[in-house]
């Protein structure tokens, strides 16, 4: 029980943390409040499925090539839907949702709602601590935390990484310094994405596939960006598995009652917004300093 809890907790949570890290970065950088995040993960697991189903490739070339392909869907997404509406946060917004249920209505048109699935790449089990666990969830694991890691180094120990940091602590100065601003919000976009490209290559052998699939992920990302403070890595992070593990112990807990992991989710960030307006790690808005 709380080994299956802490193996599903940590799955969650690294899931969890690569959307909301990758949502917190592209609205740090470029003020971008996209909806449409976890629709391009969805996206990632399609395009895994129709790769390995329709084009006959190898899971592994697949998975590889859905991560490319959704990191340029996105950024084709971005030139076309958000660039020329940047400025106007309510139109983003909006854009933003209705781009997601387009990309929602594209894959219902196309497979009919059918739910669909990949095997798993890895089979077999691995014995921690006397507990079972599959081989697909610690290759799952394992994978989440080198892509946290990898995104830690690049933005930590880069040049570009620099540059996209100082562009979100503040985008004029930035400017006046020198750097491209348009080209590090490219660079911060294409991370975000390939972070969720990351987390629907993972979830696409351990779930179904469906045209619903990026709405439980929204709702959680965003409940985690609210705790953690909005634009914070840091934050996100640290409350992405928060709500991982408790995600985990109210399905353990409560097997008949496992609808609620939303509700307690979104009663968590209710709760932050009346306490702590600003989350765990995040500054006070502009208009309460």
């Amino acid at each position: 029980m709380v080994q299956d809890v802490i193996i599903n907790g940590m799955i969650f949570g690294s899931i969890y943390a690569l959307l909301a890290i990758g949502f917190s970065l592209i609205f740090g950088v470029a003020r971008v409040v996209n909806i449409a995040h976890t629709a391009l993960y969805m996206m990632a697991a399609y395009f895994i499925y129709i790769g390995f189903q329709y084009l006959g490739m190898s899971l592994p070339y697949a998975i590889l090539l859905s991560i490319a392909l959704t990191t340029v869907a996105g950024l084709i997404c971005y030139q076309l839907f958000i660039k020329p509406i940047r400025e106007h946060e309510a139109a983003v917004l909006i854009a933003t949702i209705a781009l997601a249920m387009v990309i929602q209505e594209i894959f219902l048109w196309a497979f009919r709602g059918h739910y669909l699935g990949v095997p798993p790449v890895a089979s077999g089990y691995l014995t921690v601590v006397g507990v079972k666990v599959a081989m697909q969830h610690v290759l799952a694991l394992a994978v989440a935390v080198l892509a946290l890691l990898a995104t830690w180094v690049f933005l930590l120990k880069t040049r570009i990484g620099l540059g996209i940091r100082c562009t979100a602590q503040d985008r004029e100065v930035a400017n006046l310094m020198g750097i491209n601003v348009n080209r590090e919000i490219m660079m911060a976009l294409g991370v975000s994405v390939a972070l969720a490209a990351i987390a629907g290559a993972i979830v696409a052998p351990l779930s179904v596939i469906d045209p619903h699939m990026w709405m439980h992920p929204l709702i959680m990302m965003l409940a985690i960006v609210v705790l953690g403070g909005l634009g914070s890595i840091k934050g996100s992070f640290i409350a992405s598995y928060i709500l991982g593990f408790t995600e985990a112990v109210v399905i353990f807990a409560l097997p008949m009652g496992a609808f609620l992991k939303v509700s307690i989710a979104l009663s968590i960030m209710i709760l932050v917004l009346v306490i702590r307006p600003e989350g765990l790690f995040g500054v006070a808005f502009e208009e309460e300093r």
